[in-house]
């Protein structure tokens, strides 16, 4: 893949079994030699889903970044700005999710 642009979503796991949240995003992943580069924006970008997404990131940003064909990745998110845009990377840490 050299670069895929389209609609995705974020979805965060309080365990293997529970999905607490999913977010509709839009994303931008591009070959970077020896992996890739992800940046995304919320597609409905208010106070209210950037405050969502700031919450969950703040607890834990690993999400699992899934793709209308089926298939996911796990990613972490960083860098949400005021205007719903973010970074994302491939998160290769075990999957166990700490919750305080």
């Amino acid at each position: 893949m050299e670069r895929f642009e389209g609609r995705c979503s974020l979805d965060w796991w309080a365990n293997p079994s529970t999905l607490l949240a999913r977010v509709d995003i839009a994303v931008v992943i591009a070959d970077s030699g020896g992996g890739w580069d992800a940046r995304g924006r919320l597609i409905h970008d208010d106070d209210e889903g950037r405050q969502g997404l700031a919450f969950l990131c703040g607890l834990d940003p690993v999400f699992t970044l899934s793709f209308e064909d089926g298939s996911s990745v796990p990613v972490t998110v960083h860098a949400l700005d005021d205007q719903g845009r973010f970074v994302l990377a491939e998160h290769t840490d075990p999957a166990v999710r700490r919750l305080p």
